[in-house]
């Protein structure tokens, strides 16, 4: 709709934004008045063209307009409903059913007036093959689409903002009419179910529906009532929940005013599944970041002890392999404490390689000193890609130090990239590169084959090259993991 109305129309931004509004909440008329409705605006360039900007069919009747209008145009019709509505700037209803398709249809045309300006015409067509049977309902739909008629058409409905993430209750959701004094004029079937299962269980008819809802011991439990949101809101636009034990009702309050009368239309829609899945969903979601809390306790405890116990042992080549093994359940560590910190099975890996660098450089240099740096973004990785991600890349930045730096001073980069479908990850050190004729598939190394075999896993490729010129450092060597975003284990953000 915005941009037929960026294309077409020269409305002002307000204007723009209005008209946007009213098409997030004309379900209300289109029900009411049982109707399509097609909303058309003036060229920008020649106000005897209209364009159909939006279109919306009732959920209580048939369509009136079998074709999909939206992109049509209306080209110097002076006998089109819009086309006389718009200059007349006055509601203009046909004197007889038109026929669309062999269905008599009765078209009308409500300008939309805004500070003395049509600024658009909502066409409302009515399949009169489909009309229902005159009853209370059908009465009091019909009353309030005559009132919305003329709000419309002064430029007063609709009466509240849009909003991208609020769904307004439907008339067939639930709809309550009141008087101008808050009693009940009528109440739909399902609105009748609502306010029984919150727990108003007399005929609504003639009530006071504020002194009902005064009724419902639940809502005011250890509370004051008067600071009920519907003591405020029954009587002006208002949108709020009411919440029982075992009900939750989501409320709209639409004031409805014309200058004979003044109604309120209360509807609401039973909320009470979605709020107990959203229960059950905060309610999984603590026992994850729990469960993730607790096997990071576990590891954590586990590299104490490998900790405590490297230091009882005589051979420095088993301290060694004690302190690989212990930094290895650390790396795992780390990603379970980001997952215990979020409320999604996805860490910032970002905030994990920083950490594996911190500790790579504390504790794997033996003699001088080791700089590492990260140059690049990781993103969002899946937690069980960042289980094998975070061992991976901690054994190649122990690699890069105890034998591209030959455990002394030296410069380490990690450098993540994402190209085209994968993800890159380079560790680079400043060292002397690699031994003359190595062969990664031939190496004895724990640690290469551990990070040969998770890549493999991720459905990645894992390499060990020697640096060229368009290395940071000229010299040294260069690990190198591509693992395709695709996959179906990956999901980068």
């Amino acid at each position: 709709m915005s941009q037929l109305l960026e294309k077409h129309s020269n409305l002002s931004k307000d204007n723009h934004d209005w008209l946007v509004s009213l098409v997030e909440h004309w379900h209300l008329l289109a029900d009411t008045s049982f109707s399509d409705l097609v909303l058309w605006v003036p060229d920008a360039e020649d106000d005897n063209i209209f364009w159909a900007v939006a279109h919306i069919r009732p959920t209580t009747g048939p369509t009136a307009i079998e074709e999909e209008v939206v992109g049509d145009e209306i080209n110097y019709d002076p006998e089109s409903p819009v086309t006389t509505a718009y200059f007349s700037q006055e509601i203009y209803r046909t004197s007889e059913h038109s026929m669309d398709a062999g269905i008599p249809v009765d078209t009308c045309g409500i300008p939309i007036i805004r500070n003395g300006q049509v600024i658009g015409v909502v066409e409302r067509n009515t399949n009169q093959m489909g009309v229902r049977a005159p009853g209370a309902l059908e009465d009091a739909y019909l009353e309030i689409a005559k009132i919305l008629e003329e709000m419309l058409y002064r430029g007063e409905y609709p009466v509240c903002d849009s909003s991208e993430d609020y769904y307004p209750p439907m008339a067939g959701d639930g709809m309550t009419l009141l008087s101008d004094i808050g009693f009940v004029l009528y109440a739909n079937p399902t609105a009748v179910s609502a306010w029984r299962r919150l727990g108003i269980l007399q005929d609504l008819m003639g009530d006071n529906l504020e002194d009902l809802l005064s009724r419902v011991d639940e809502l005011h439990s250890g509370r004051d009532s008067a600071e009920e949101p519907w003591k405020l809101g029954l009587k002006q636009l208002a949108s709020f929940e009411l919440e029982t034990a075992n009900t939750a009702l989501q409320i709209q309050v639409v004031p409805l005013k014309t200058e004979e009368k003044e109604r309120t239309l209360v509807l609401c829609r039973d909320v009470t599944e979605v709020r107990e899945r959203d229960r059950e969903l905060v309610t999984k979601d603590a026992i994850i970041r729990e469960i993730h809390h607790r096997v990071k306790n576990n590891l954590q405890t586990v590299a104490a002890l490998l900790r405590m116990q490297s230091r009882r042992l005589d051979s420095e080549s088993s301290r060694e392999a004690m302190r690989d093994a212990m930094r290895r359940v650390e790396s795992i560590a780390t990603v379970h404490e980001i997952l215990s910190q979020s409320f999604d099975e996805v860490v910032n890996f970002d905030e994990v390689a920083d950490r594996i660098l911190s500790m790579v450089g504390d504790v794997a240099a033996s003699d001088g000193l080791v700089s590492t740096r990260r140059d690049g973004t990781f993103g969002m990785v899946p937690a069980e890609v960042a289980t094998s991600l975070s061992l991976a890349v901690t054994e190649l930045c122990q690699n890069g130090v105890e034998h591209g730096l030959d455990s002394g001073s030296g410069e380490l980069l990690l450098k993540p990239n994402r190209k085209d479908n994968q993800l890159v990850v380079e560790v680079i050190d400043n060292g002397a590169g690699l031994p003359e004729n190595f062969d990664i598939n031939n190496t004895n190394s724990l640690g290469l084959s551990i990070v040969m075999t998770l890549i493999q896993d991720l459905g990645g490729e894992f390499m060990l090259v020697d640096s060229g010129e368009e290395s940071p450092f000229k010299h040294g060597a260069t690990a190198r993991i591509i693992i395709p975003i695709n996959h179906k284990k990956i999901d980068l953000g």
